[in-house]
């Protein structure tokens, strides 16, 4: 994968959501990172011809520069951000029925419904109606659904959103697994920074509709100090003394220290 925006403006109304945006999105795990209306679901949604940006030039390196949402739809699987199940469907339902509007034959989409629900670790509640689906399980299908049709390249936005710590772990396995077992390069949207860190190579970090920073996670990391304001109590007690290799503590008087 290799995608490039060049000069980007999104605008919904008077509300600029992408401003002058170019960046390059490249092959392996990538973070979009961001808070909350930064624009990150915005980028997403253009490169997917779901949003007409107001001006700028966007660009898959392995498909034709005049190639249709169609095909740019074919070539990525969208994972959205919000609940977009069929409440009277099955996960098995959905899933084959997502494989046909991609593209696929019937009998290949209900094949690949089985693998992807395998995979994803729904195959025992492929036959459930997915309204009774938890929010933990509502996100594999809503993966499984991204990965039906087999794409070089995963769109995923806000994956954990709404998962207990125990289905966060599962889902940043699965994304682990789709990038370093399966080969799938992946543009991974969110606002939450240990899950960058934990499946990603580089991130992109947007702010106000505009990158402020990009590069490997080491290079961007390297050198951040975060600090800690810490009472101990009893105040004879030193800290200093119990800190590892790195930390740094300057004492502020009656048990009280910057760390």
């Amino acid at each position: 994968m290799s995608v490039h925006l060049e000069s980007v403006t999104i605008r919904y109304g008077d509300l600029i959501a992408v401003d002058n945006l170019s960046v390059s999105f490249a092959s392996g795990s990538i973070g979009l990172l961001g808070r909350n209306g930064a624009g990150k679901s915005s980028v997403l949604k253009a490169l997917l011809g779901l949003v007409q940006p107001e001006c700028g030039v966007m660009r898959f390196a392995d498909l034709p520069a005049d190639a249709t949402p169609e095909q740019i739809r074919a070539y990525v699987g969208y994972m959205p951000e919000r609940d977009a199940h069929l409440p009277q469907a099955t996960g098995f339902d959905m899933v084959a029925l997502l494989g046909m509007l991609s593209g696929l034959p019937r009998l290949d989409a209900w094949r690949r419904a089985h693998e992807v629900l395998y995979l994803v670790g729904l195959e025992e509640q492929r036959y459930r109606l997915v309204s009774s689906y938890s929010a933990g399980m509502r996100q594999k299908v809503k993966l499984a659904a991204a990965l039906v049709h087999d794409p070089q390249v995963l769109f995923l936005d806000e994956p954990t959103n709404g998962l207990d710590p125990d289905g966060r772990r599962e889902m940043l396995e699965l994304v682990r697994q789709l990038s370093t077992q399966l080969g799938k390069s992946i543009v991974f949207s969110t606002h939450i920074l240990q899950d960058v860190e934990s499946v990603c190579d580089a991130a992109v970090v947007m702010e106000r509709g505009r990158v402020v920073a990009q590069g490997p996670l080491g290079q961007l990391t390297k050198g951040a100090a975060r600090e800690y304001h810490l009472q101990v109590e009893p105040s004879t007690v030193s800290l200093i003394e119990q800190l590892q290799l790195g930390m740094r503590a300057d004492s502020l008087g009656d048990g009280r220290y910057a760390v």
